[in-house]
């Protein structure tokens, strides 16, 4: 699975790598939201959480579902301005029909993209699905959809006025110290992309971003089959230090392709792709498989004493091992006449986190 950003054509200077204010504070505002998905920021979030007046932590809440499942296309910007003002700036520029049809997203699924959707301001079978999804997501969220709905201006203002108050709060404190890690990382992507070119930047953004073959497409190793063009805009890659672990890619028809990619660690860790992950979970998915297993981590075995072991003939054992093997959760070594199978025990114990890692990506 993945998802689809058509280069074709596309000049090298239409690949933008550029620091957002607002963009950054979308990933605060979603980790306040999720700590649970960001634990290296728990205390971080604590203290904001803390501190912030209740009038402030009662507006993120109810307009929370802006950025807590899915962040509204608008709040990760194409064009990335020096402040979080004019990129507010920007966004009071958007016409309401697409600023609702953008913040009434409210999870990371397939309502994300509609070719031609009509808008829940003027349609009123959208605007009957809006409120339906909305409602599902709680009192306050249909409330919030009900007055977005009925008052656009009036509730847009409100939402500025929101991110405002949280650049006083919290966000302009600390967005002086991420803009230096912003910036160190910049200048590493401008200066490959410059001398090495798109392929180069790009395996530098994440291990889960890649130039096809061709040099026609990036593709972007997520939990979706998705497609996007570049063609008469460009790509723009946004570095975010609130954002690990995500990829946060905005792909929907009208808007510019954007990437938010996690600034690397000190020792980052090369992703495990998507396919690996699948390919592992369904070698497990097999009782037979998981007895295997439970044999050969106590040690190496050949397959005729894992056969004896399990009263299975050898030719099964062995159509078996093959597929753990292709997984990569076995390897198999000769000593003399025998081939003794091992358990790859480092990849086996952290699929876990390779899975949830695949999936918040």
């Amino acid at each position: 699975m993945t998802l689809r950003i058509d280069i074709s054509g596309l000049p090298s200077e239409r690949l933008r790598f550029a620091a957002s204010p607002l963009a950054e504070l979308t990933a605060m505002l979603h980790v306040l939201a999720e700590p649970g998905h960001h634990p290296q920021f728990a205390g971080w979030a604590g203290n904001v959480r803390s501190g912030l007046r209740p009038e402030l932590a009662e507006r993120l809440r109810e307009a929370e579902f802006l950025w807590r499942s899915s962040q509204a296309d608008f709040l990760i910007p194409a064009r990335p301005r020096a402040t979080l003002a004019e990129e507010l700036d920007d966004v009071d520029r958007i016409d309401d029909e697409t600023y609702v049809t953008a913040a009434l997203v409210t999870t990371c699924g397939s309502n994300r993209v509609r070719f031609a959707a009509p808008s829940p301001l003027t349609d009123a079978t959208a605007r009957e699905r809006a409120l339906d999804l909305a409602q599902a997501r709680g009192a306050r969220q249909e409330a919030f959809t009900e007055r977005l709905l009925a008052d656009p201006a009036a509730v847009r203002a409100r939402v500025r006025h929101t991110l405002e108050q949280c650049a006083e709060a919290f966000f302009d404190a600390a967005w002086a110290g991420v803009a230096v890690q912003l910036a160190t990382d910049l200048r590493l992507k401008n200066d490959l992309l410059k001398h090495q070119g798109i392929g180069a930047a790009l395996a530098s953004v994440s291990g889960a971003v890649t130039l096809a073959p061709d040099g026609d497409c990036i593709i972007v190793d997520k939990l979706q089959d998705k497609a996007t063009t570049a063609h008469g805009t460009g790509v723009t890659f946004i570095p975010s230090v609130f954002g690990s672990p995500h990829l946060v890619v905005v792909h929907a028809p009208g808007w510019q392709p954007v990437v938010q990619y996690p600034v690397a660690d000190q020792s980052p860790s090369e992703p495990v792709s998507l396919e690996t992950v699948t390919l592992r979970l369904e070698a497990l998915a097999h009782p037979v498989r998981l007895r295997l297993l439970r044999t050969l981590a106590r040690g190496p075995h050949t397959t005729g004493e894992l056969a004896h072991a399990w009263e299975l003939s050898p030719p099964e054992v062995s159509r078996h091992l093959a597929v753990l093997r292709r997984a990569g959760l076995l390897t198999a070594r000769r000593h003399g006449r025998y081939v003794r199978h091992t358990l790859n025990m480092p990849d086996l114990t952290a699929l876990g986190t390779d899975l949830l890692a695949a999936v918040l990506r």
